[in-house]
C-alpha cells in the first residue's frame, strides 16, 4: 500500500514530518521517492494522451469544416435547380456538421484546462521529488557519519586494541628481561689489582716522556 494517495497528498505532503515519524528514516525516504517517481510517470502519461486526444480532435474538427462546406455547396446547387427541398435537407446536414465541431472545440477547451493542471502537478511533484532526493542524501550522509563513528569507537574501544596492547606490553617486557641479562653480566666482574694499576701508571709516563722528545726533536729541527 503506498504512502499517499497520490498526487494532491505527494503535493501536500511534508517530508521532514514524515521522516521524523518513521522507525527507519533511510528505507520510508525510499519509499517516498518511488512513490513520487511512479507517480510522475502516471501523470505525465496522462498528459500525454491528453495531448494525442486533442490532436485528434483537431483533425475531426478540419474534416466537419469540410463536410460543411461540401454541404453549402450542395445546398447551392439544389437552390439553382429549384430543389428547396434538398437545399434545405442539406443545409440540415451541414448544421449538424458543425454543431458536432462546435462541441469538439468545447471538449479541446475542457482538456486544455486539465493539461495545464498536468503542467502544475508535473512542476510540484518534480519540485518534491527533488526535496525528498535531497533529504535522501543527507540521510545517507548522517549514516555513513554515524557508521564510521561507531567503527572508530570499537576500534578503539574493542577487544583488537586490548590485544594490541596486551602484545606491546609483552615485547616490553621481552626488552627489559634482554637488558636486565645484559646488565647482570658486569654483575660481580673483578676490578684491577695495584699491580695493574701501577703498571699503568709507568706505562702511561713511558708515554709522556716519548711525547716530550718527540716534541723536543721536532722544536729542534725547526730552528
Amino acid at each position: 500500500m503506498g504512502i499517499f494517495s497520490r498526487t494532491r497528498d505527494i503535493i501536500a505532503a511534508n517530508v521532514t514530518d514524515l521522516l521524523d515519524k518513521a522507525e527507519d528514516p533511510a528505507k520510508m525516504i525510499r519509499m517516498i521517492i518511488l512513490e513520487m517517481e511512479e507517480t510522475l510517470v502516471e501523470v505525465r502519461a496522462s498528459a500525454a494522451r491528453t495531448i494525442a486526444d486533442q490532436k485528434e480532435m483537431r483533425r475531426h474538427i478540419v474534416k466537419l469544416e469540410k463536410l460543411q462546406e461540401s454541404w453549402m455547396e450542395k445546398a447551392e446547387l439544389a437552390m439553382s435547380k429549384d430543389r428547396e427541398d434538398l437545399a434545405k435537407a442539406a443545409l440540415m446536414e451541414r448544421q449538424k456538421a458543425a454543431d458536432m465541431a462546435e462541441q469538439l472545440h468545447s471538449e479541446i477547451t475542457v482538456l486544455d484546462d486539465a493539461l495545464r493542471a498536468s503542467e502544475e502537478d508535473i512542476a510540484k511533484l518534480q519540485a518534491k521529488l527533488r526535496e525528498a532526493r535531497a533529504r535522501q542524501n543527507s540521510i545517507v550522509t548522517r549514516l555513513e557519519s554515524a557508521q564510521n563513528r561507531a567503527r572508530v569507537r570499537e576500534a578503539y574501544a574493542g577487544q583488537k586494541v586490548e590485544d594490541a596492547f596486551s602484545r606491546f606490553e609483552l615485547l616490553e617486557r621481552r626488552v627489559d628481561m634482554a637488558e636486565g641479562r645484559a646488565d647482570a653480566l658486569s654483575l660481580g666482574a673483578p676490578g684491577k689489582t695495584l699491580e695493574e694499576e701501577i703498571a699503568e701508571l709507568r706505562s702511561s709516563e713511558k708515554v709522556d716522556a716519548e711525547l716530550a722528545a718527540l716534541k723536543a726533536r721536532t722544536t729542534g729541527q725547526e730552528g
